[in-house]
């Protein structure tokens, strides 16, 4: 096989942008599967996609399809992700991958059944900037690394009604913005060993803003801000004992750094040279990985997703922000 055929599974803004990367890098999408005929027609003939699908059922029984992009709401990606994978799909799962981490067990077991790939679209990892910090780390070039910090806080709706503030749809700037600051703390320190979080919730219940402070391995610290009521710097640094990496605007967009000593002199730096938004190096991975027979990467395992939903868990435990799916 030297290309998967991908669906893409409803029409929104993500899937969009998604669909736009996917042209962008050449690779072969083949169908578009949505609640209404209308909308996939709409969506295919926007990105000149052979065939559309009235339905989401359609889509996964589609036998030209390979391999699906989840894009819905966050409530419905336990269960679309589901649908595709027990109909022999590999998936490509928007973040945040469930709603929680029983929902993402949920997806990870069924996978490991099916030997398919279940994998969350957790884009940034993938892009090469991450790619050269990775290895920038790897080398011992900041020394032991002692800190992260990241901010994901834009000014989005405060329409109730909207996506963002619905409880009833996974709203809230955790969820939606606050998964990347996670990640990305994650990617670079692993799992945290303690976890302190403070939240402002609004007139819906959902968190408009979220701070956390958290230890991991070796007494190493990082801090999160997240906000979908006030747009920040949207930077993020990793801080070592003999060197840092300051990430510039925005972070977890293809974008630029620099390695920074401790006297202020910028030892190196990175420029990124990126076609489109991005989204293409999440899904050429997930192309490799199948070729390569893997259900996962090393980038971002889908135990280490799971266990991420967790920490998200434990935040809003600790906030005290719970969906109506979980009550």
């Amino acid at each position: 096989m030297t290309g998967l055929r991908w669906g893409i599974l409803a029409t929104g803004g993500i899937a969009a942008a998604f669909a736009s990367d996917l042209r962008t890098a050449g690779l072969d999408l083949v169908a578009v599967g949505s609640r209404s005929q209308e909308s996939a027609d709409a969506f295919a003939a926007r990105f000149d996609i052979p065939r559309a699908h009235d339905s989401y059922e359609a889509l996964v029984t589609d036998p030209d399809v390979d391999i699906i992009y989840v894009s819905t709401p966050h409530p419905m990606h336990r269960e679309n992700a589901l649908l595709a994978l027990e109909h022999g799909k590999h998936v490509l799962v928007e973040k945040p991958f469930t709603l929680n981490r029983a929902q993402a067990e949920d997806v990870q077991r069924l996978a490991a059944e099916k030997g398919l790939l279940a994998m969350e679209a957790m884009w940034t990892r993938y892009l090469p900037h991450m790619v050269r910090l990775r290895e920038i780390i790897a080398a011992g070039t900041l020394g032991e690394v002692r800190a992260v910090t990241a901010d994901h806080t834009q000014l989005l709706s405060d329409d109730p009604a909207h996506r963002l503030n619905a409880l009833e749809l996974g709203g809230g700037a955790l969820l939606d913005l606050g998964i990347y600051p996670i990640s990305f703390i994650w990617d670079v320190l692993g799992e945290p060993v303690s976890i302190q979080a403070s939240a402002r919730l609004i007139e819906t219940g959902a968190d408009a803003e979220v701070a956390t402070l958290m230890t991991h391995a070796g007494g190493a610290i990082s801090t999160s801000l997240s906000s979908s009521r006030a747009a920040g710097p949207n930077a993020a640094s990793v801080i070592g004992t003999e060197a840092r990496v300051d990430i510039d605007r925005v972070w977890y967009s293809p974008t630029s750094f620099r390695v920074v000593g401790p006297d202020g002199a910028v030892l190196d730096e990175y420029r990124s040279d990126v076609q489109g938004r991005g989204m293409q190096y999440q899904a050429l991975a997930a192309e490799r990985f199948v070729r390569e027979g893997l259900i996962e990467g090393d980038e971002l395992p889908i135990a280490e997703t799971v266990a991420i939903m967790g920490t998200l868990d434990e935040i809003r435990r600790q906030i005290g922000v719970v969906y109506p799916d979980e009550a």
